[in-house]
């Protein structure tokens, strides 16, 4: 027949009854481990820790104005800083200067001391929630057995993490300013590059340049103009070079045959200088409706109107004086004299027109080459134009180029000047290295309440261990999940007077030394407390 299992409340029972009788297993182990662990507690020394809290402040200036030229973060600046300060040779100086750890420095080497002391530092960022993860203030505490010494390294930490604080970031700001400036002097030398090739070209290329062109333009113009007017006037001064050869030829022919010219035919000498006058004449009221009288065409015009003016004059009396002697009311000889005067006149005034001639045509093959130029250069402006934007856009990318750099340097400047002058961005405390007045270590209540705990767990096993090995039979359950046979009869206990008065004389010495022990293990625990 199988064996019944047993209820919840069945078996909580049967642990209640194991814990009753079984109970002085129990008590004796917990209360003797409970108050030896308290003991045990106090025999540690204690240690006393002493805690700063320091706030990253940012910088005063709005960022708007200055721009901050560091971009460490907090928790990337405390990994750093915390490898500076607690390296070797800074924990060493720190050790000296406060005399600690006297007595191991007799078995120790320096390396170990360090170790040993930066078991003792704590530097904890503070999370002001979890959903963010922006950290802007930390913790450093040192743990010492000594409250004064304690408070006195922490301050020393603190002092050295804003002193390493404030070198870093001037440190790194002022990297940041001289790289800069470093690169700046390079944008500078390519500018200055890219400048003299842009002067070198313009200086080689002068005249041919885009911005020479309408200048070009114009110039060209008023040559064409020029080369029309010098044209102009050197047809006319051929034009009259033939009119005075043919003058001069006519009263060669004169003297050499010695026939008077008559005063009314058109090929005479006079006649022609009065058609050359008229032209003359035609031409500067053609050159006024146009220019004004200061025009040099005009001028020039005004002074040949005179000369043929004077050969008009000089003509006029020599046919007066070839006339016969028949012809005039006061017959007078003839002047071989003003003749030759006249064509002394004549030659002289052809000599003068070859001159001109001459200059004219020099001065039209001038102006020829010059428009040659000018054409030149305009036929080399878009070549030009194109070399150009090639230089400026490399000119353009370099002076872009230094602009930025000079403003980033004028930038990081500002921000180097703020952290120097303690306005950046900075650590501050706002809680100063406190002075523990009660030990931080030993947990004594901890020890204690985990002797308690373990003498309770020892007790526990002790009984069960006893109950394990007894193997009568306790009711009338074990009785029937040990027999097949149902119970017919039982026979209850009969104690006389004597044994009632001795089982009460024991159960009260019971409930008394657990009373006892309960109150020492209780008074042990608060006494711990209160101390600890």
């Amino acid at each position: 027949m199988p064996e019944p299992e047993q209820t919840p409340d069945e078996a909580l029972n049967k642990y209640l009854r194991i814990v009753s009788k079984r109970r002085w297993w129990i008590l004796p182990p917990a209360a003797v481990i409970a108050v030896s662990a308290a003991a045990f507690s106090f025999l540690l020394p204690n240690r006393y820790e002493s805690e700063a809290t320091i706030l990253v402040e940012s910088q005063q200036v709005p960022e708007r104005y200055v721009t901050a030229n560091t971009t460490t973060n907090l928790s990337e600046a405390l990994v750093v800083m915390t490898d500076a300060i607690l390296s070797r040779t800074q924990l060493l100086k720190i050790i000296d200067k406060f005399g600690l750890y006297s007595k191991e420095r007799k078995s120790m080497v320096p390396e170990q001391l360090v170790e040993l002391m930066r078991s003792k530092i704590k530097i904890e960022p503070v999370e002001k929630t979890t959903e963010t993860r922006d950290i802007n203030t930390f913790n450093i505490s040192f743990t010492w057995d000594d409250p004064h010494a304690a408070q006195q390294v922490t301050k020393e930490l603190t002092t050295l993490f804003i002193n390493e604080n404030n070198e870093s970031r001037e440190e790194q700001s002022t990297g940041t300013t001289n790289f800069l400036a470093d690169q700046l002097k390079v944008a500078e030398g390519e500018l200055k590059e890219q400048e003299s090739r842009v002067r070198d070209f313009k200086m080689n290329n002068l005249g041919e340049l885009p911005e020479q062109q309408p200048g070009n333009l114009a110039i060209l113009s008023g040559l064409q103009g020029q080369l029309q007017s010098t044209m102009d006037s050197l047809a006319r001064a051929r034009e009259h070079q033939g009119y005075l050869q043919s003058l001069i030829s006519q009263y060669q022919d004169i003297a050499a045959a010695g026939v008077p010219v008559s005063g009314t035919t058109a090929a005479s000498p006079a006649e022609a200088i009065r058609q050359e006058l008229a032209r003359l004449q035609n031409q500067k009221a053609d050159l006024l409706s146009r220019y004004t009288e200061k025009y040099p065409d005009v001028v020039k015009i005004d002074q040949q109107i005179k000369e043929t003016e004077g050969l008009l004059a000089a003509a006029t009396e020599a046919q007066e004086h070839a006339k016969p002697e028949s012809a005039k009311e006061n017959p007078k000889p003839t002047r071989p004299a003003i003749r030759d005067a006249a064509i002394a006149q004549y030659k002289s005034q052809l000599e003068a027109n070859s001159i001109e001639i001459q200059n004219l045509t020099a001065e039209q093959k001038q102006i020829q080459s010059k428009i040659e130029e000018y054409q030149r250069r305009l036929n080399q402006t878009p070549v030009r134009e194109q070399q150009l934007a090639d230089l400026l856009r490399g000119y353009d990318l370099s002076k872009q180029h230094y602009n930025d750099l000079l403003s980033k340097k004028a930038d990081s400047e500002l921000a180097t000047s703020l952290i120097k002058r303690q306005q950046g961005e900075r650590f501050r405390i706002i809680d100063p290295p406190s002075l523990p007045s009660k030990p931080s270590s030993p947990p004594r209540l901890k020890i204690s309440l985990a002797g308690l705990a373990t003498g309770i767990g020892v007790g526990l096993a002790f009984a069960f261990f006893i109950e394990l090995k007894n193997h009568s039979f306790r009711d009338e359950q074990e009785l029937r999940r040990a027999f097949a046979f149902p119970l017919l009869l039982g026979v209850p206990k009969l104690p006389t007077k004597g044994e009632k008065r001795r089982r009460l004389r024991v159960a009260v010495l019971e409930w008394l030394g657990g009373a006892i022990m309960c109150l020492l293990i209780g008074a042990t625990e608060f006494y711990v407390y209160w101390r600890g």
